[in-house]
């Protein structure tokens, strides 16, 4: 019996179409079923983070293993257990957090350890044994830039605290640390304290609240985890010229990086206060590609290969001996050093411009700004 060529051929080609098909939920199958839990985004370095994150998944050498998916909790410890509960249930195979406490997620996270789920965090760290942690030393981070502000006042003055977002380690840590080195300098004085979530716009905020009972002629330095940018542009919007601004201890916003220039130094798209002043300045970040990083470990975790629980990154520590300005922003050019980039470049002078490692080449300055991989 034979079949006419027409018939034959339509046969082929639906045996043809069914492997394809197989071939595919079988590709399908073979992709890393990952989660980005984030907690607090309200700020710009949360941004960012998951910008790098999310093109750490899109480069060409993870998008055919990553199918990513990402969750927000907000600042709600209870949210986010439920959220990583849910996660596991969905099939989780690693989970990349940024927890909103140290230890508030540890049984969530000791259940997902215990059904073969990888649970990795970065910047703030989980206490869980289990649990993976990338992120900088931040008692270090508070302890060195205190100690850059107790100096450069030689020892006395009054000074602003501006700290981070309650609860998580990071700020803890970072505040603890800073209050001790202050602690050992008795004509220092911290006259007022305010919670800055890691925001410019709340520095602002409360800066302006301080500043309604007292003049910036009262204060002597600053040590702001998130806000040195924003202090100075108050200090110029009050009528200070830029070899006036105070001393400020605080993060590596571009904004920030940019003010720490030599104030005759050419910058393009330079504009308003987001331009180069001389700015004193010691200028420190958890860096954003921390995140990218911890799902690149935790697919080499899935794919067999041994990764360390704990990986403390180098403390990106910037001064106005070091502030190096970037050109162009490519990855050659960071690898040589630069640590600021042009405002032409980085329109948001919040956007945080420590995004340089050598273990991450996948991600660079587009990955930051807009999340897409590096070629």
């Amino acid at each position: 019996m034979h079949f006419p060529i027409k018939a034959s051929m339509a046969v082929c080609m639906a045996v043809l179409a069914l492997g394809a098909a197989t071939s595919d939920r079988a590709f399908a199958a073979e992709k890393k079923k990952l989660f980005l839990s984030m907690s607090y985004i309200g700020n710009d370095w949360q941004a960012e983070a998951a910008n790098m994150v999310k093109a750490m998944a899109a480069h060409k050498d993870f998008v055919d293993k990553v199918d990513l998916q990402v969750q927000v909790a907000g600042p709600n410890a209870q949210r986010q257990i439920q959220q990583i509960n849910a996660m596991v249930q969905q099939g989780a195979q690693a989970i990349i957090v940024y927890p909103i406490s140290p230890t508030a997620l540890n049984s969530a996270v000791k259940n997902a350890c215990e059904k073969g789920v990888m649970i990795i965090a970065y910047d703030a760290e989980i206490t869980e044994p289990c649990a993976y942690n990338v992120a900088i030393d931040q008692e270090e981070a508070g302890r060195v830039t205190a100690e850059w502000l107790a100096k450069k006042l030689n020892g006395k003055g009054n000074i602003l605290m501006v700290t981070g977002v309650p609860g998580t380690s990071v700020d803890t840590l970072r505040t603890k640390a800073a209050k001790e080195v202050l602690a050992k300098y008795p004509d220092i004085k911290v006259v007022a304290e305010a919670v800055g979530m890691w925001s410019q716009a709340v520095a602002r905020t409360e800066l302006s609240k301080i500043l309604a009972t007292r003049s910036w002629d009262q204060i002597d330095g600053l040590w702001m985890q998130v806000g040195c940018y924003t202090a100075n542009t108050m200090q110029i919007e009050a009528g200070k010229k830029p070899d006036q601004l105070k001393p400020c201890a605080g993060e590596g916003s571009n904004g920030g990086r940019i003010q720490m220039l030599p104030a005759n130094s050419e910058v393009e798209g330079a504009n308003g206060t987001y331009a180069p002043m001389s700015a004193p300045r010691i200028s420190y970040a958890s860096p954003p590609y921390a995140g990218g990083y911890a799902l690149k470990l935790a697919l080499q975790k899935l794919e067999g290969k041994e990764v360390p629980k704990k990986i403390t990154l180098p403390l990106p520590l910037v001064t106005n001996e070091t502030i190096k300005y970037c050109k162009e922003g490519s990855w050659a050019e960071m690898s040589q050093g630069c640590n600021a980039f042009p405002p032409a470049l980085v329109p948001n002078p919040g956007w945080f411009a420590s995004i340089y490692s050598p273990e991450t080449p996948e991600i660079g300055l587009q990955a930051a700004l807009v999340g897409q991989p590096e070629p």
